[in-house]
């Protein structure tokens, strides 16, 4: 049981008061459609209102179950009351005064937790940031820094952000690419997840065309996000650490959505037991505002005043939600991801065995998917699209991710009652679809 308790004023389970979408959903759509950019993705047309816990109520009334959390970001759940508390009374004190120039509490207190819980050789040290994408913006800088070397290598399937350099690590899909080159040179993709890609690495690569002594840092998901919800192969991280440390070069570890707890861990690189040098992470970190964040290695953390910055990142009401956060993932969200996460597959489990066309799940924790199969077993997209579909029309909010999954991230607090509601309106829509 949950330490916490969180006041429920919306409905445990789906209501679903109008057809989909509403009114007044629709009438919001066609003014966003006017004036917004169209490169935003919205799979189904849900029209937020509120949150609380893992229910969210759209403009209509109509009450949906989250097995989102806006895509792995509401850790402690939408509104948690002590994270709101948290943000409200920093706010009535101060909400800006940009932490690279000046000092204040929450941001050297937020920074002294994270530091505390990574196991670093000599310490660490962070930087924060607004966002995940400017963390590994960050982190290819500082690893360029400190090696002065300029090569990097990233996987095929990774999703590292979509601004230059984390876009450049980004292999994850082809129109988040098109039309932007050219990207930051010298990287280099291989395969996920597998001791063949790196047999391929160390074999082919290194001694034919990529100088290991080049390279400033091998940059990896400990389990890949919007590539599928990947989990690697047994040895595959511990691996990359031993070839880093052959040949001095940085191993940064991208928690950016598979961190904050979400695996049942506060990083999910600690399931294999793998420290590396520079981890980043954001989404999760402080419940929906705004925050993202660089851990290193304090010997490697070493840039000059002026040489990275940022106006925003480490925000007062933002580092309030993130101390918050910390404070919930140790009183119990994170023991509960691990036990609701052990539901969620098993029920994910008896659905395969019912629905052959679901593949059997995957993941740690509350960081599970499914990949949905055609009838020769090869990835179905178009099936799990509809599915996707189908189940927002029954009031269960689910993403696909990768070539044909589908991933359940719900927020932390999720309850067993709840994990229940979710296979059985997803079973519901597989007999259907």
């Amino acid at each position: 049981m949950l330490s916490i308790s969180i006041n429920k004023h919306l409905p445990s389970s789906p209501y679903l008061a109008t057809s989909l979408p509403g009114p007044r959903a629709r009438e919001i759509i066609e003014r966003d459609r006017a004036v917004t950019s169209p490169s935003y993705t919205r799979d189904y047309p849900l029209v937020v209102s509120r949150g609380e816990g893992c229910m969210v109520e759209d403009v209509d009334g109509n009450v949906f179950l989250d097995m989102t959390a806006g895509i792995a970001v509401t850790a402690t759940g939408h509104a948690h009351p002590e994270v709101v508390q948290a943000i409200q009374t920093q706010a009535s004190k101060l909400i800006h005064m940009s932490g690279t120039d000046f000092y204040y509490k929450p941001m050297v207190e937020l920074a002294e937790k994270l530091a505390a819980h990574v196991e670093f050789p000599g310490g660490a040290r962070v930087f924060f940031t607004n966002s995940g994408t400017e963390s590994n913006e960050g982190a290819i800088k500082l690893a360029r820094y400190y090696t002065k070397r300029s090569l990097i290598i990233a996987f095929l399937g990774a999703f590292h952000g979509r601004t230059y350099g984390a876009m450049s690590l980004t292999g994850s899909k082809a129109v988040q690419r098109a039309g932007f080159g050219p990207l930051v040179p010298g990287v280099t993709h291989i395969p996920y997840g597998t001791h063949a890609s790196l047999d391929y690495l160390e074999k082919q690569l290194f001694p034919a065309m990529l100088p290991p002594h080049e390279v400033a840092a091998i940059v990896v998901e400990p389990i890949q996000g919007e590539g599928g919800y990947v989990v690697p192969e047994d040895g595959f991280l511990q691996r990359i650490r031993e070839i880093c440390d052959r040949y001095g070069i940085l191993m940064v570890v991208d928690e950016v959505q598979s961190g904050m707890g979400r695996t049942g861990r506060l990083f999910a690189i600690e399931h294999w037991g793998v420290t590396p040098d520079i981890i980043t992470t954001a989404k999760g970190i402080a419940s929906g505002l705004p925050l993202g964040a660089i851990l290193a290695r304090s010997e490697i953390m070493t840039w000059p005043p002026g040489s990275h910055a940022t106006t925003f990142g480490g925000n007062p009401v933002a580092c309030a939600a993130g101390l918050a956060t910390l404070e919930l993932l140790a009183g119990g969200l994170m023991r509960n991801a691990t036990e609701m996460g052990e539901l969620l597959q098993a029920g994910l489990v008896k659905l395969h065995q019912q629905f052959p066309r679901v593949s059997l799940p995957r993941g740690k924790g509350l960081m599970v998917a499914v990949d949905l199969l055609d009838d020769q077993g090869s990835l179905d997209r178009e099936l799990r699209d509809r599915i996707l579909q189908a189940a927002f029309l029954r009031g269960l909010l689910l993403l696909g991710c990768g070539k044909a999954a589908i991933r359940f991230c719900p927020p932390l607090v999720i309850d067993s009652e709840q994990v229940e509601t979710a296979l059985e309106i997803f079973a519901s829509v597989l007999a259907e679809v």
